[in-house]
């Protein structure tokens, strides 16, 4: 692998468990404000035949003096991209939780326009359908208003917005990737030809059920959604059920 190919890869891509056995790779996108290392609860359920990326998006943690992507197309532009220059060996699935459902999707999108063989499966968590984009108005709020917003849909982390400095370093951050994600419109008609199957909080207070079920208009390979106790952070108190209904929809398994 050449040197510039390994450290593009490196930069975007980061292990979070290695399987030099495994049978698939489960890619896992991130939720706006979020990091690669979110997913590091799920990997370490993971078994030896199952590999698991995360995606780091620029402007967080060790990126965080690179500036931030606000355009969900670009984003997955730049993604695959760095999945371009140096390609996972074998099955690929992606995992995405909120907005990290929606760069999933765009990413998926692009393998298929350039020839590409598609993730065997896409999961799209905690997000409603590519066609049910809306803008909510998120992003134009003052400090406060989006610190609610925050609070209100992952109440865990609540206690952290009362730090003044943790407030300044992550609002810029949150600011941009709601932008992203209230901008991103989609055709209806926009489709992958992998299986799309969607996990829902049966309490998220964002997304509904009908949201949900209209994944099923944007694949051309099969549907199938599976509910959770729990808001739009359902999977926090759950790591090991989620991944088992991961790995149950995983080839080789």
């Amino acid at each position: 692998m050449p040197a510039r190919a390994a450290a593009d890869r490196e930069l975007w891509i980061r292990s979070l468990r290695p399987a030099p056995g495994r049978a698939v790779t489960l890619l896992c996108f991130p939720h706006a404000g979020g990091a690669a290392g979110y997913f590091t609860p799920l990997a370490r359920c993971a078994d030896a035949s199952v590999e698991v990326l995360g995606v780091q998006y620029p402007g967080r943690q060790d990126r965080f003096g690179e500036p931030m992507i606000d355009d969900i197309f670009v984003l997955a532009e730049r993604i695959h991209e760095a999945l371009t220059s140096a390609p996972v060996e074998g099955p690929i699935a992606f995992l995405g939780h909120s907005m990290g459902a929606t760069v999933a999707f765009e990413v998926a999108r692009i393998m298929e326009r350039e020839g590409q063989a598609p993730p065997v499966r896409l999961f799209a968590s905690g997000r409603r359908a590519p066609s049910r984009s809306r803008d909510e108005g998120v992003h134009r709020l003052d400090d406060a208003g989006l610190v609610a917003e925050v609070r209100a849909l992952n109440p865990a982390i609540a206690p952290a917005f009362d730090n003044a400095e943790f407030v300044s370093i992550v609002l810029p951050t949150l600011r941009n990737d709601y932008r992203a994600v209230e901008r991103y419109r989609c055709a209806d008609d926009a489709t992958v030809s992998c299986p799309i199957t969607a996990f829902l909080g049966t309490e998220d207070p964002k997304v509904t059920q009908d949201d949900t079920g209209a994944w099923a208009g944007h694949t051309t390979a099969g549907f199938d959604m599976e509910l959770f106790p729990g808001g739009h952070f359902y999977l926090e108190d759950r790591w090991e059920r989620v991944y088992a209904e991961l790995a149950r929809r995983l080839p080789g398994r």
